[in-house]
């Protein structure tokens, strides 16, 4: 195994310990701890009930992720989306490529590997990452807004690592 130092600028501020990395502030956990976390709300309200729940907390924290980086950055369009994917993979979360990208069509496909969801899970032949789906319809619909795109989206998983005979997730947007 090769390592390296993380490929994102985190700064502490040192009179209140709060992590930033670009325009945001962040928390460093370790991912037992999250995850562990994750799947006993995910015991108590069901996959079905919690995975409606984090899709709208998801989509609007894209949303507000996606427009604040895009000032911190002075980007825009696909390079938003693009750099959303790099920051996720950079946090640990998996490694998020990019499939199929058009913003003014309302369309994406994402490909997960190596989710940190599946690592704590193992293969229960069901989907696990189900946390993410809602990010990408926010940061898709923030993108399209700023670009004055009309377009209003959704997102779904077709695939997990977590499932027998399949290695990664992948997750497809699409237009409402």
């Amino acid at each position: 195994m090769s390592v390296h130092e993380p490929e994102m600028p985190i700064e502490v501020d040192a009179s209140t310990g709060v992590w930033t990395t670009d325009a945001l502030p962040m928390l460093y956990v370790p991912r037992h701890f999250f995850v562990n976390n994750h799947m006993a709300i995910e015991e108590e309200l069901g996959p079905e009930r919690y995975a409606e729940i984090l899709y709208k907390a998801g989509y609007k924290s894209a949303w507000h992720w996606c427009e604040k980086e895009a000032e911190c950055h002075g980007i825009s369009g696909d390079a938003v989306f693009e750099h959303y994917m790099k920051r996720l993979s950079q946090r640990g979360w998996g490694l998020f490529t990019i499939e199929q990208l058009d913003i003014a069509a309302g369309t994406a496909r994402v490909r997960l590997d190596h989710s940190a969801f599946v690592y704590q899970y193992g293969k229960v032949d069901r989907m696990v990452d189900y946390m993410f789906t809602g990010w990408f319809a926010g940061a898709m619909d923030q993108i399209a807004r700023s670009l004055g795109y009309p377009v209003r989206t959704q997102a779904r998983q077709t695939q997990s690592g977590a499932q027998t005979g399949c290695d990664y997730g992948l997750f497809e947007v699409s237009p409402l």
